[in-house]
C-alpha cells in the first residue's frame, strides 16, 4: 500500500469515534456474551476478567513462548506493539488483537477440555436455525423460472446484503438508484462482475468469505449457481482457521450451512446437491489460510495467497472487514478511486460489502454528496448501505493527485 499522509490509519484514540465505541464498548460485551454462553470454569473465568482489564485499560502484552502461533503474531507486528495502549495502534491490528486473546482465554488455544471449542458458535448456530432463514430460503423457489442473468444478479444482491438475504433477492438496484438520491446501493459494478464470469465452462472463481449463519449461505448459493450454470469451473472458498470477529466463517460454519440447505424443501436443497457434489469431485475446495485472521491488509498478504489470487480469474473479497483488509484501513476520502487503492492486487477483485465501518472508496462525488447531505456519517457504519466494485487492472498514480 503506498504512503498516503492524506488518508491516515485508523486508530482508537479518538473518544466518541466509532474504532474506539467498538474497543470501549463492544469487546466488552463480547467477553460477557462468550462468558455467559458457556460453563467456563474458575481459570477462565479469571482469564477473561483480566482480558477484560487488559483490552480497556491496559496495554498489549506478548505471547507466551510455547504460543503455536507466537512466530506468526511476531511476523505480524507484536514486537512493535507491545506495551502500547490497545488504543493507540491501527485498530484492524487490535481488534484482531482481541479475538486472538480471547482465544486464549477460554482454552480455545491451548491443550485441555476445552482446545477448538468455538467460543461463537452458539450465536451462529441460532442465527442459521432462526425461523428468518426458513423464509429467506423459500424465496429462491420464487427465482426459479427467471432467466440466468436475472436468477445471478438476485443471488449477487443475495450475498451482497447477507442476513437481509431475502431483500437482496428481490433488490433492484436501478430503481433504487432513481428512487433515492442518496441510495442503498451506492457503488455497483455488477455488470463488470458479471462479465469477468461469462457462461464458458472455464473461470475459476476465489471468495474471501466473511460471516457464517445466514451471511454464508447466500454466499453458497451464489457459488453453486456460478459452478452449475458454467460462470466457474472451479470455486475456491476461503475462510478462517479459527473463530475470529465472532461471526467470521469457519469450515464447521461451511458444513453446517450446507446442512441447513440440505434439510430445506424445495429450491433450496437442489442448490445443496451442486454444492456437495462440487466438494465430492474438488470443483469447490475450502481453504484455510493463517492470512485469513491476520490484524494485516491484503496488500502485505503472503507469496502462496499472492500466487492464488493471480491464478483465479476473480477473486470476491466478501463483507467489512475484507474491504477494510483490501483496501487498507484508512480514512480515505470516499471518492478515491476503488482501482487506486487495490492496484497491488496480482489479478481481477472485486468487492462486495454492507457498510459497517468508516473505510470507504470508489464513491461518485454526486453520491458522496448526497450521502454527507442525507445522513451526516451514519452511512457509513449502519449497514443501511452497501457496495459492488470491481478492479481489472493495477493502478496506484490515481493516488497521487488525491
Amino acid at each position: 500500500m503506498p504512503d498516503t499522509p492524506f488518508a491516515p490509519v485508523i486508530l482508537g484514540n479518538e473518544t466518541g469515534s466509532f474504532p474506539h465505541s467498538v474497543l470501549a464498548e463492544r469487546h466488552p460485551a463480547i467477553i460477557q456474551q462468550v462468558r455467559d454462553a458457556f460453563p467456563y470454569g474458575p481459570g477462565q473465568r479469571r482469564e477473561l476478567d483480566e482480558l477484560l482489564a487488559s483490552c480497556t485499560e491496559g496495554t498489549i502484552e506478548p505471547l507466551p513462548a510455547d504460543a503455536p502461533d507466537r512466530d506468526l503474531w511476531q511476523g505480524w507486528g507484536l514486537p512493535a506493539y507491545t506495551g502500547r495502549s490497545w488504543y493507540d495502534v491501527p485498530w484492524l491490528w487490535s481488534e484482531s488483537w482481541f479475538y486472538r486473546r480471547l482465544l486464549d482465554a477460554v482454552g480455545y488455544v491451548g491443550p485441555g477440555a476445552w482446545q477448538g471449542i468455538d467460543p461463537f458458535r452458539p450465536f451462529k448456530r441460532a442465527e442459521l436455525d432462526a425461523p428468518e432463514t426458513d423464509a429467506e430460503l423459500a424465496a429462491l423457489d420464487d427465482l426459479a423460472g427467471l432467466p440466468e442473468e436475472e436468477r445471478a444478479r438476485a443471488l449477487l444482491h443475495g450475498s451482497l446484503w447477507g442476513n437481509r438475504a431475502d431483500l437482496g433477492f428481490r433488490l433492484s438496484a436501478e430503481s433504487a438508484e432513481k428512487r433515492d438520491p442518496a441510495p442503498a446501493l451506492v457503488a455497483d459494478d455488477g455488470d463488470a462482475l458479471f462479465a469477468l464470469l461469462p457462461r464458458t465452462g472455464a473461470g475459476t472463481l476465489v471468495l474471501v468469505a466473511d460471516n457464517a449463519g445466514r451471511e454464508l449461505v447466500p454466499d453458497l448459493l451464489l457459488i453453486a449457481h456460478l459452478l452449475d450454470q458454467g460462470r466457474a469451473a472451479r470455486a475456491v472458498l476461503h475462510v478462517k482457521p479459527h473463530p475470529y470477529y465472532v461471526s467470521d466463517a469457519t469450515t464447521a460454519d461451511v458444513v453446517d450451512a450446507l446442512r441447513r440447505l440440505r434439510a430445506a424443501p424445495g429450491a433450496a436443497a437442489g442448490y445443496a446437491r451442486v454444492l456437495w457434489a462440487a466438494l465430492a469431485d474438488g470443483r469447490l475446495t475450502v481453504r484455510a489460510h493463517p492470512f485469513s485472521c491476520a490484524p494485516l491488509p491484503y496488500a502485505d498478504m503472503p507469496d502462496d495467497l499472492r500466487a492464488e489470487f493471480a491464478a483465479a480469474t476473480l477473486t470476491l473479497f466478501k463483507g467489512d472487514l475484507n474491504y477494510r483488509r483490501l483496501v487498507g484501513d484508512r480514512l480515505w476520502p470516499p471518492t478515491t478511486p476503488f482501482t487506486a487503492v487495490t492496484g497491488y492486487a496480482p489479478g481481477p477483485v472485486a468487492a462486495l460489502r454492507t457498510l459497517k465501518s468508516d473505510v470507504v472508496t470508489g464513491l461518485s462525488p454526486a453520491t458522496a454528496a448526497a450521502l454527507v447531505a442525507a445522513e451526516e456519517q451514519r452511512w457509513r457504519t449502519s449497514g443501511t448501505h452497501a457496495l459492488i466494485q470491481v478492479s481489472t487492472s493495477s493502478s496506484s498514480s490515481d493516488l497521487e493527485s488525491q
